[in-house]
């Protein structure tokens, strides 16, 4: 890894970061899915992103790519509900575009395709208040930052901050995708656990980034 990309070592750290913050925050993305689903969202990323430690303990990928492939094998593989599959797309599209290591366009690549995966799998779009609220904002984030001439890190940082954002503005919004959709304008109020979960994700790779110095 070069001082201006983002290498394996980095997707290894951002997992293990990853499975520490899903862990921490376990709880509360329980109480959310509970607010306005069916409260498994946080157990059940728990139980996946544990799966994925215990998975890539000891293993040796070459490349960022390989990492998120495995994260998306094993999510698929673990986590029940909708976040299993969307998430595990998310990351299968993500490891495509991540084959080396990844510049700041890489870095917006890589988000984009994990966005256009979700939206495959979810069928959603912005404004429906799922998880694409907050990696849309993420992806257009990471571009105007690659095209503004930004390093990896600043651009997985901006990245970060946006689906901080996302994820807050999903708060008002009433739901028109999933189950949160039956309560309607009972839907308002609460903020997605999904687009919550996300955040907390993007946040870990941002943590990760600057702790390797990388592209400083």
């Amino acid at each position: 890894m070069s001082a201006a990309t983002l290498g394996t070592a980095w997707a290894l750290d951002w997992i293990a970061r990853a499975t520490k913050v899903v862990s921490e925050n376990r709880i509360e993305l329980i109480e959310l899915d509970r607010a306005i689903g069916d409260g498994d969202h946080g157990e059940n990323m728990d139980r996946g992103f544990t799966a994925v430690a215990a998975k890539l303990a000891g293993a040796e990928p070459a490349s960022p790519g390989e990492v998120l492939k495995t994260v998306a094998t094993t999510l698929m593989s673990t986590v029940g509900g909708a976040a299993g599959p969307l998430y595990g797309t998310a990351f299968l599209r993500a490891a495509k575009g991540a084959d080396g290591d990844l510049d700041a366009a890489g870095v917006a690549t890589m988000l984009e395709a994990a966005l256009e995966g979700i939206r495959a799998r979810g069928k959603a779009d912005t404004g429906e208040k799922t998880m694409v609220d907050a990696w849309t904002p993420a992806a257009v984030a990471a571009r105007e930052a690659a095209e503004a001439g930004a390093g990896a890190v600043q651009a997985i940082r901006a990245a970060a901050d946006a689906a901080v954002e996302g994820s807050e503005a999903t708060i008002p919004m009433i739901a028109t995708k999933g189950r949160a959709s039956y309560l309607g304008e009972r839907s308002a109020g609460h903020r997605d656990p999904g687009a919550q979960s996300s955040a907390l994700l993007l946040v870990a790779a941002a943590e990760a980034a600057e702790a390797a110095g990388a592209g400083a």
